[in-house]
């Protein structure tokens, strides 16, 4: 019996922001995806702070990461794209989502969920002196980096009195004892959606924790270290926290969209004047049930919209939400108590604070812990070896995907040398070398199996990726061909994807001065992703010039096959994911530039790892080389990745390619060292007395560049310190 084919993709679904609902949609979606629609969501950042918490974090209670909604893990869990930027325009009628810098993202379903911001930019000296406690990320690194160093004496301002505001004030008092903190209310009175019990507890853990509340006291500016209040009035602070707004986007009313006070308005199933845009959580009006912004209806909403981005995109029915008149309030007050408060009935002591911490630490582990979808188990009957192929683990993407050092050699063994005497180098080099008259040309092809579900960035990287064994000849890429292996979809998505990865790919390559002048398309079962490549150069680089005495240097850090890898396992944090890609988003064009002039031999380090492929420079150099371990750069979060036991599939024959040929002591950071690496950084050979200048004009080009090790004599051999 023959496997079912995978269906093709039809219809594109968009989420606009990370918030809570949309969270919690991409939990659901992982759990019972609906076939043939790519999901995708777009978010400036790869995490998302969870509201219920953060005093608890301003307090102390909890960490930064225990805050964090990981939204890469989400979108694995989900099968879907994460776009890391921000969304600022949609343009209906050609149902296309705005995001600066890359191309914009198309939409058969779109659903906002961007949250809403506590700006004041009208009042003077706002944006630059008040720290507004939403969007929540930014407010927790402003008072992360206070709190971390703040002043003898400090004094903090809190504008806006209402619980949001009081219980902040309260959270900021306990972490700082120290601290004289106060609250300015613009009306005559605080906490006024409380009722009067659960007002007066609050009022009394203030005077317990030294929270001054002022009233009648409007915000009209601020300068640095002061607020400026009605009446001509000012107060000193060293921290301004602002609460007392929530102000949406400002390029919603640009879209056209129905709007309440700059809210998408939304009806019963959360659809808003135009029936292909929903909204959810805090930037959603409901027209229906006008309710105040709170994280209990964002966190309801998430199943009827579930529900009904299914139907929008299935043609199914949809389903109404009808929020409750009123909500259980579990306010915090600095210390591990809380306050309660429903319908004036109010409760307060430290289980409440305990019910509370269950009710939020629940809900960060639905998002946390994310359920593995099992394996399809193997064929009763099964040809011999089939298990060993497969592994334990999923084949990974980019350079981690190809085969090993070992078997390819072994297949590049039977090649002829070249005929033609304007072939200047045989099979194994970086690039082909050709004379053409007077130049001489590079031709170089790569591509990848891909490793990210975003079109754009993987049109951008593996343009880079396939530029860099030009570059690493001191050649200057001159024009492109594209191969693109699409997986089965409809030809309006097929056009979609095409779109997105050439925008970027070519963009990448007009910035290196190359032209992207056509190439080839097919389907298939997934996607893959390539380039072949022309350069010209005056002096080709090889890898056959290197002397002892040299010394080594690496012009980006190792780790992209152990994070890509933990990515796929949904082991590796967000912000660890985005670094490495963001170093494989780097190009080695300036590094090219600078090396190209003084090196006497480079490479890139990409499938084989930087000991495979130093091992290569030293075989075809004739000479043998050392590294210093400690001093080889590693992307944050790789080394802990490798010593927790994640790995590349392409590892463990990378470690069998270097058997025999190199010395080092046993750990992690070895590992790395064999690690695959997809748009990895430049290793050049050059003089010891031309290092120091070399290294401090790659750092000035931005590279996290460094001298590794030095090449020394005897036959190919790496030692590893």
């Amino acid at each position: 019996m023959h496997a079912a084919p995978a269906l093709p993709l039809t219809r594109d679904i968009v989420l606009i922001g990370g918030g809570h609902t949309h969270a919690l949609v991409l939990r659901m979606w992982g759990m019972n995806p609906l076939p043939g629609v790519r999901l995708t969501v777009i978010n400036p950042t790869p995490s998302a702070a969870y509201s219920g918490m953060l005093p608890g974090h301003v307090a102390g209670h909890y960490t930064r990461d225990e805050l964090q909604l990981d939204l890469v893990k989400l979108a694995r869990h989900a099968g879907a794209r994460l776009i890391l930027g921000r969304a600022t325009g949609i343009d209906r009628a050609r149902r296309l989502i705005e995001v600066p810098g890359r191309a914009p993202i198309a939409y058969d379903v779109a659903s906002i969920d961007i949250g809403i911001t506590a700006e004041m930019p009208q009042l003077p000296g706002f944006l630059d002196h008040v720290a507004p406690a939403k969007p929540l990320d930014a407010f927790a690194d402003a008072w992360d980096a206070f709190a971390a160093n703040p002043p003898e004496s400090p004094k903090i301002a809190v504008v806006g009195g209402g619980v949001a505001g009081v219980e902040l004030a309260m959270a900021c008092a306990h972490r700082l004892p120290q601290a004289q903190v106060t609250v300015y209310e613009a009306a005559p009175e605080a906490l006024r959606a409380l009722g009067t019990g659960a007002r007066n507890a609050m009022l009394a853990h203030c005077a317990r924790l030294g929270v001054t509340i002022e009233t009648d006291a409007a915000l009209i500016g601020a300068e640095k270290g002061r607020l400026l209040l009605e009446g001509d009035r000012t107060a000193e602070a060293d921290f301004i926290i602002g609460t007392g707004a929530t102000k949406p986007a400002d390029w919603l009313p640009e879209t056209g969209l129905d709007l309440t006070d700059g809210f998408v308005t939304v009806g019963p199933t959360l659809q808003s004047s135009d029936p292909a845009i929903f909204a959810a959580g805090d930037i959603a009006h409901l027209s229906h049930a006008p309710r105040p912004k709170a994280g209990v209806y964002a966190v309801r909403e998430a199943k009827p919209l579930f529900a009904n981005l299914r139907a929008a995109a299935s043609g199914g029915a949809m389903k109404t939400y009808q929020p409750q008149r009123d909500y259980l309030k579990l306010i915090s007050t600095g210390g591990k108590q809380a306050v309660a408060d429903k319908w004036g009935l109010p409760l307060n002591g430290a289980w409440l604070w305990r019910w509370k911490d269950h009710i939020d630490r629940k809900f960060m582990a639905k998002v946390h812990d994310l359920p593995a979808m099992p394996t399809p188990p193997l064929p009763r009957e099964h040809a011999q070896g089939i298990a060993e192929v497969l592994g334990s683990k999923p084949m990974c993407g980019g350079c981690g995907a190809k085969l090993g050092g070992q078997a390819l050699r072994e297949a590049l063994s039977d090649l002829p040398a070249p005929a033609r005497a304007d072939v200047l180098s045989g099979p194994g080099d970086d690039a082909a070398v050709l004379s053409c008259g007077t130049q001489t040309q590079v031709f170089t092809t790569d591509h990848v199996r891909a490793f990210t579900e975003d079109p754009w960035l993987l049109g951008r990287i593996v343009a880079l990726h396939a530029m860099s064994d030009a570059w690493a000849m001191g050649a200057a890429p001159q024009a492109a061909l594209a191969q693109v292996t699409l997986p089965r979809q409809s030809e309006e998505l097929g056009a979609r994807t095409l779109r997105e990865m050439l925008s970027a790919a070519s963009e990448a390559f007009r910035d290196a001065g190359c032209d992207l002048v056509g190439g080839h398309t097919s389907m298939g079962a997934e996607l893959t992703l390539g380039f072949t490549v022309t350069g010209l150069a005056e002096r080709p680089l090889g890898q056959d010039g290197a002397t002892p005495g040299e010394v080594l240097i690496l012009t980006k850090p190792l780790g992209t096959g152990v994070i890509l890898a933990a990515e796929m396992a949904k082991h590796a944090p967000g912000d660890v994911v985005a670094g490495a890609l963001e170093s494989m988003g780097r190009s080695s064009a300036e590094a090219s530039a600078i090396l190209a002039p003084i090196a006497s031999a480079t490479t890139d380090v990409t499938g084989f790892g930087l000991a495979g492929h130093l091992l290569g420079l030293c075989e075809a150099s004739g000479v043998s080389a050392e590294l210093n371990l400690a001093a080889i750069p590693l992307l944050d979060g790789a080394e802990a990745l490798a010593e927790a036991g994640e790995h590349s599939t392409l590892l463990p024959q990378n470690i069998a390619n270097c058997a025999g040929r190199m010395t080092a002591p046993p750990g992690p950071r070895t590992e790395l060292l064999h690690d695959p690496q997809t748009s990895g950084g430049l290793l050049a050979s050059v003089p010891a007395a031309q290092a120091t200048e070399v290294l401090a004009k790659l750092e000035a080009a931005g590279y996290r560049a460094a001298q590794i090790g030095v090449i020394a004599e005897g036959p190919a051999f790496l030692r590893v310190r």
